[in-house]
């Protein structure tokens, strides 16, 4: 056993092993993947789901690959049922927990939407971050940060942040700092790695030819070098 990379100690605490990159980062930069009783993967971005999960860092370049290199197979040791759009799948399910947390923060007091009410807080209190709507206007964003060093995300749409907010559409979102804040931050961070990997992306095509089993065996294209299991929590 390598005491560096296949402890079970380490395996349980704050760091996980990406099979692709054999890069060892927080659970929080990297997605996780379960295998479901068909061996088909199943993506666990809240990390809950049963059994040993498969680990990759939260980049769509680094998804591709493992796609193409049977990544996935290798580190299950056995054959995988990869899903339709895998990349646009995990797009998805991170822009719903994002759309979670953004509604316990609203109702707990911590979101406003609104240019108006962004700006107020801005003026008035300590915020940690603002979102802005993926389709809204960069020269408006800009002209609402102006100066001030604060971070910026875009997650989501008008109409999907406005939907957290009961209307049509919103724009400008300011976030007050906490433990829902920081939990928002850090799905913000890991869609921004992936987004390039929705629909019509390298990735997203080629995790849509189907469900078809990755290759195993002594054939199948190795995904870096051979560790037992490699990303395995």
């Amino acid at each position: 056993m390598n005491p560096r990379t296949d402890d079970p100690d380490r395996e349980r605490g704050p760091l996980r092993r990406c099979i692709v990159t054999r890069e060892t980062r927080p659970k929080e930069e990297m997605i996780r993947f379960a295998l479901g009783p068909s061996r088909e993967l199943v993506p666990d971005p809240g990390g809950r789901l049963p059994g040993r999960g498969l680990w990759l860092m939260a980049q769509d370049e680094v998804l591709l690959k493992a796609l193409k290199t049977g990544a996935f197979s290798k580190a299950a040791r056995g054959p995988v049922q990869v899903p339709d759009q895998l990349a646009a799948l995990v797009v998805r399910m991170l822009q719903a927990r994002i759309r979670d947390f953004l509604g316990f923060a609203r109702r707990g007091g911590e979101a406003v939407a609104g240019r108006e009410a962004v700006l107020e807080w801005l003026r008035t209190r300590e915020v940690a971050f603002l979102l802005q709507a993926s389709d809204g206007s960069p020269a408006e964003r800009d002209r609402l940060v102006g100066k001030r060093d604060i971070p910026v995300y875009t997650p989501l749409t008008g109409a999907e942040l406005g939907s957290v907010f009961g209307r049509d559409r919103a724009v400008h979102v300011a976030v007050l700092p906490g433990r829902l804040a920081g939990s928002l931050q850090a799905e913000a961070a890991r869609l921004a790695g992936l987004l390039p990997a929705g629909p019509g992306s390298p990735a997203a095509e080629a995790a849509g030819r189907g469900s078809r089993p990755q290759e195993f065996g002594p054939d199948a294209p190795a995904a870096g070098a051979a560790d037992a299991n490699p990303g395995l929590d």
